[in-house]
């Protein structure tokens, strides 16, 4: 059995290296101007007008926003001799950044109408997953590929074209979906209600923006606070490295002393600090024990540990120093930052801020209150039974936007669940199951009959068939063609053709011959037997009948027929004694 193909070459067969696959926690996308009335040369203009657009537009909706991981980015590319933007996203844990992805390309595509855009991440199409119980039948991960793109706004879907012949019935390529969309763009489905559905994780930009960011006091070394006000995103990868430790990263922070760290636990200052919601609990989270150089700082001043937020500066701290003293971070754009702060102020060009200085800076403590999850009312929120306020307004269980996503999730998954009970319940449905079972039967004469009427009829007995293997058997010469039958064919004769034949009509009387003398020894039972007698009472016929003895067995058998065929109506089965059969079979010779 040959498999699919998934357009992968080996050496032999034109090798063109290997597939290229998209990390997880990524998202990438690509966007295109096109337009026939422009040049090559004017398009590459226009895409360094989107490039100026998109580096305006975050300045102006991101200020002092924090990345999880990467910024959003737009590079020029050109690949077989067309030129587009491409940019690639690694937004971690913190899926809230790949929706923003979405939210700034959208806008981008507002201003830029003959831009078209297309987005994906590790799931493949991930808006049509969003948008999964408003799609059409057709639309499956199998034929969705290269289908989804966003213009001006708008969700739009490349059809499915209909052709008998079509190498491409399935997912198309790049290629060919931007020639469908130069050469058609009006056939491009535009449904409100799957755009809604797709686009309902941002339904709440720009104001959400802030909301993925948390703030609060912590106390740290002054020369760590220095580096933050310069850039506060610098706490994104430091986070990230405190959260993915391991005993190698740690051995920095198990110096006796502290005069080989980065930044040593002295000169400690409170400063408000702002961290992404992600990595604010996973600082939270983490129990960590206090390293060796702290633990001397600590006997020294005790009263640290009463200070305001001194256990999350201590792991923010500990966090810059693995970031820092990892080889592996050196070619780190934060990493290379960092260090030109600190050779500015080692070399005296800059100075840390004074208390005075720290004064002025923005402080600011958000509720930690999102942090607290009441598990009682998560479980009844999966079960969607949230209990509701005095208001009528549902009582929350922790962050407010991861409760609407919870609830949507729970609403759909009920909906499914649902639509497939009423499918399950229809009786076209279960029609079609039946009919299903009965074509996998091949033991069922006809797909009307009953399951009890198969069970009644245990033999089907093919009486052409019987006669054309017994003529074979007693030596008759052939006069005509072979039967098909014979060969393994079981092609019914029709009565027309079997009266206009005569070898038929030989073969039909050579059946009643047969059947008579059959019957005659018991072999053929199709009645049960009458008056207490049994088939065995009755005499082996002779092989000397006259054509008289024969003609005469033929009309009996002619008259008995409509009889024996009651009965066996009657019993709904067939007996026959094989033993007997064989025995009389056995006297037949070819004279």
């Amino acid at each position: 059995m040959v498999g699919p193909s998934d357009g992968f070459k080996w050496f032999g067969e034109g090798f063109d290296g290997f597939p290229k696959i998209l990390p997880d926690d990524c998202v990438q996308y690509t966007l295109y101007i096109i337009d026939a009335d422009l040049s090559h040369f004017e398009v590459r203009a226009q895409l360094r007008k989107v490039q100026l657009a998109a580096t305006a537009l975050c300045k102006d909706l991101l200020k002092d926003f924090i990345w999880q991981r990467e910024e959003f980015r737009l590079e020029l590319k050109q690949q077989d001799g067309l030129s587009f933007l491409h940019g690639r996203t690694n937004f971690g844990d913190s899926v809230e950044d790949e929706w923003l992805v979405v939210y700034l390309l959208r806008e981008l595509s507002k201003q830029f109408p003959r831009s078209w855009i297309r987005v994906v991440d590790s799931d493949g199409e991930f808006l049509l997953v969003e948008a999964a119980d408003a799609l059409p039948k057709w639309v499956n991960p199998e034929v969705a590929e290269n289908r989804v793109w966003i213009s001006n706004g708008r969700l739009l879907i490349i059809p499915k074209e209909r052709q008998k012949d079509n190498a491409h019935a399935g997912g198309l390529t790049v290629e060919d979906a931007l020639t469908f969309i130069q050469r058609g763009r009006t056939d491009l489905l535009h449904v409100p209600t799957i755009e809604s559905e797709a686009y309902y994780r941002i339904r709440k930009y720009p104001a959400q923006i802030q909301d993925s960011l948390h703030q609060g006091l912590i106390t740290m070394p002054r020369k760590l606070a220095y580096v933050l006000h310069e850039k506060a995103a610098y706490i994104s990868p430091a986070v990230e490295a405190f959260y993915l430790r391991d005993p190698i990263a740690l051995r920095p922070l198990q110096a006796p002393g502290p005069s080989k760290l980065l930044f040593p636990p002295e000169d400690f200052v409170t400063v408000s600090t702002k961290f992404t919601k992600v990595g604010f609990a996973q600082l939270k989270g983490q129990d960590f024990e206090t390293p060796r150089a702290w633990t001397t700082f600590i006997g020294k001043a005790p009263n640290i540990l009463s200070q305001t937020g001194y256990q999350m500066g201590m792991k923010v701290t500990c966090g810059f120093e693995m970031l820092m003293s990892d080889p592996q971070n050196v070619d780190k754009k934060p990493v290379r930052e960092i260090n030109l702060l600190l050779e500015d102020l080692n070399a005296g060009e800059e100075n840390l801020p004074s208390d005075q200085d720290i004064s002025k800076w923005e402080s600011r403590v958000d509720d930690e209150s999102w942090l607290d999850v009441n598990f009682e009312e998560f479980e009844k929120e999966l079960s969607g039974k949230g209990d509701q306020n005095p208001n009528g307004k549902r009582a929350g269980f922790g962050d407010k936007t991861a409760q609407e996503n919870l609830r949507r999730m729970v609403s759909m998954f009920e909906k499914f669940r649902d639509e497939n009970d009423d499918e399950v319940q229809d009786p076209d449905y279960l029609d079609d199951m039946d009919n299903d079972n009965d074509s996998d039967s091949l033991d069922s004469p006809t797909s009307a009959q009953s399951e009890d009427e198969d069970n009644e009829k245990e033999l089907d007995f093919d009486e052409d068939r019987f006669t054309s293997m017994m003529r074979e058997m007693i030596g008759l010469p052939a006069t005509g063609t072979t039967d098909s039958r014979l060969n393994g064919d079981s092609v019914p004769m029709s009565s027309a053709e079997s009266d206009g034949d005569d070898e038929a009509k030989e073969i039909r009387k050579v059946m009643y011959e047969m059947e008579a003398e059959l019957r005659d020894v018991g072999a053929l039972s199709l009645a049960p037997p009458q008056h207490g007698k049994t088939s065995g009472e009755k005499s082996l016929p002779s092989l000397a009948a006259s054509n008289g003895d024969a003609a005469t067995s033929e009309s009996s058998s002619l008259q008995e027929a409509p009889q024996d065929q009651s009965s066996s109506d009657d019993d709904g089965e067939l007996d026959i004694d094989f033993e007997r059969a064989k025995e009389l079979l056995s006297q037949f010779t070819v004279t």
